[in-house]
Order: C-alpha cells, then structure tokens, then sequence
C-alpha cells in the first residue's frame, strides 16, 4: 500500500520493497540526501522497469528509494512525480480518488 501524498516530490519506496523486486543499490542512479521533520535521511534515486498505481502503469520510472518509518503499515509514498503524469481529483469525504490521463 502506498500512502498518496501531494507533499511529496518524488514517489518513495522504501529499500526493503526494491529488493523484494530484484533492485539493490547496485542499480542506483544518483545518491540522494533528504530533509523532512525526522531529519537528514540517505537513499538514492532508482529507474524502474513498470510502475504501477491508481489504475495506471508507467515504464521506466524514477523512483526515490528512502528507508520510511518502521510504525506505519505501508510501502512508500505516491508523490508528484507519479501524479503530476495525470488529472486527478481528491474526493476525500467520499473516500474516492479521481485520475485521468492529462
């Protein structure tokens, strides 16, 4: 589960999930230092080979691969670089989201 997260820049996926689909560090493309309110956080950007999310699926996608915190039940973020690709709309009392290709 990725939390959607328009704060976000980059779409984040934790190491642990890249692993799990046979990307290790050894495929990274650039180092990456992030700051957030948890402080200065280490990871690296990575090119996926499909990417799928809300229906849609992209193919040769960045993605930032950062450690995320162990007390949430979730496996990354959904951020602007995925959703900027899309219209979507946040419907949040209907607990429904929107997307169509831009």
């Amino acid at each position: 589960m990725l939390f959607l997260d328009t704060a976000s820049q980059e779409t984040v996926i934790p190491p642990e999930v890249a692993e799990a689909l046979g990307y290790s560090v050894r495929d990274a493309g650039d180092i990456t230092t992030v700051y957030s309110a948890v402080g200065k956080e280490h990871g690296y950007m990575l090119r996926v080979e499909r990417f799928s999310a809300l229906g849609f699926t992209l193919t040769d996608f960045d993605a930032h691969i950062l450690d995320m915190p162990d007390r949430y039940d979730f496996h990354g973020l959904l951020g602007l670089s995925f959703l900027r690709r899309f219209n979507y709309e946040i419907r949040s009392r209907e607990g429904r989201i929107l997307v169509e290709p831009a």
